[in-house]
């Protein structure tokens, strides 16, 4: 088993191209990939079957997957509204590889999603996928795929070098799309284990929802939500209340069943909204009677911290990085921070990935999408 990656920053697409897929075929030892992963700025939007094209050509790939985006990372680097070219190649010989290309359509009965397999109950367990945000409804995809295929984990994001419909495109093998999503089933060989880094931390402590209709949270512990968190704030520190004021968010527990929760237990959301009268809290998504909830807070320390504390102790031959288009400079200051901890905690393996439009990875058992989160496939034997 075998990883190689390599970042182009050439801003000729055929330059790039060159350029990166030579340096993998250096890397693979010039054996044919199995799967080859590529990631394209918005500079190249025009040209990505010429691209591809070269990389199916030199590293004849089983599978080829990939998609555009705002900014584009490769190694430790991250380069951010920039011309770049990224590519991830594996030699999975032992994994069985199965492609999808999935879109929306209307039909009598509504909305249906077409191309997805059948028998949901024999898939594999680990889905790569890439999607469009102006045609596929990647939350609600991601919620019948709970239901239907519970143990399926699905890792990847959201194309984003495009502000309207038709402008991403995504790649499956020769087809170059501008719509839907496509994605990789792996079945055996390699082991993925996906870590996703929601970048904040909790603050205050646990409250069971007793009050609540759709997003609207009504009563904490048997008090209104509000003054719940005036109750927080009042007990907070200067710091933490500069933190109160510039990001609040609810986290709700996932599993219910454990005894504490932890680092990875809570879908983070934005909290919306307050509502003085009520003393209501709207949270950026349904939460019902019953479940626990604690408000955490997002600064550039705690995502810091909170991915640097997930990849402690972890271990990878080689890596698929999908962080938020809201991370990078707009939220560290510096560049490369994500990229840049990713190779500091799992040394110079390969990288490859972009800055998505909404990172899609599992949190407590079940798939969600999410923002301003960094979500990593990691491979080894």
């Amino acid at each position: 088993m075998k990883f190689g990656s390599a970042l182009s920053q050439h801003p000729i697409a055929a330059q790039a191209v060159g350029e990166a897929a030579g340096e993998v075929f250096e890397q693979l030892d010039g054996h044919p990939a199995d799967l080859v992963v590529c990631f394209a700025s918005g500079h190249h939007v025009g040209v990505v079957e010429e691209i591809t094209g070269v990389v199916r050509g030199v590293l004849e790939p089983r599978v080829l997957l990939g998609g555009t985006a705002v900014s584009i990372i490769g190694g430790g680097r991250e380069i951010e509204n920039s011309p770049a070219l990224s590519l991830f190649a594996a030699e999975l010989t032992d994994t069985v590889l199965t492609t999808v290309a999935l879109r929306v359509e209307s039909t009598p009965d509504g909305a249906a999603v077409l191309g997805w397999p059948d028998a949901l109950e024999r898939l594999p367990n680990t889905l790569l996928l890439l999607a469009d945000p102006f045609s596929f409804p990647v939350d609600a995809v991601l919620a019948r795929v709970n239901v239907d295929a519970p143990e399926l984990r699905v890792i990847g994001g959201v194309a984003s070098a495009a502000t309207g419909p038709g402008g991403n495109r995504l790649v499956l093998d020769d087809r170059i799309l501008d719509h839907g999503a496509v994605g990789v089933f792996l079945d055996g060989g390699v082991e993925v284990r996906t870590v996703v880094s929601q970048g904040c931390r909790p603050i205050g402590r646990p409250y069971v929802v007793t009050r609540a209709e759709r997003n609207l949270v009504e009563e904490l512990g048997g008090q209104p939500a509000l003054e719940r968190l005036q109750e927080l704030a009042a007990g907070a520190s200067d710091e933490e209340r500069d933190l109160l004021r510039g990001g609040l968010h609810v986290g709700v527990v996932v599993d219910e069943h454990k005894a504490e929760f932890g680092r990875g237990d809570f879908l983070v959301r934005s909290l919306l909204g307050a509502d003085q009268e009520s003393g209501a809290l709207q949270v950026g998504d349904q939460v019902s009677v019953g479940q626990t909830v604690q408000f955490h807070v997002r600064d550039a320390a705690a995502a810091d911290e909170d991915l640097r504390e997930l990849l402690t102790g972890v271990e990878a031959d080689g890596a698929l990085l999908f962080t938020c288009n809201g991370r990078g400079r707009h939220l560290f200051g510096t560049a490369d921070h994500d990229a840049g901890l990713v190779e500091r905690m799992l040394g110079p393996i390969p990288v490859a990935g972009c800055f998505c439009a909404g990172e899609i990875g599992p949190v407590g058992g079940q798939n969600f999408l999410h923002g301003f989160t960094a979500s990593l496939a990691l491979f080894g034997e």
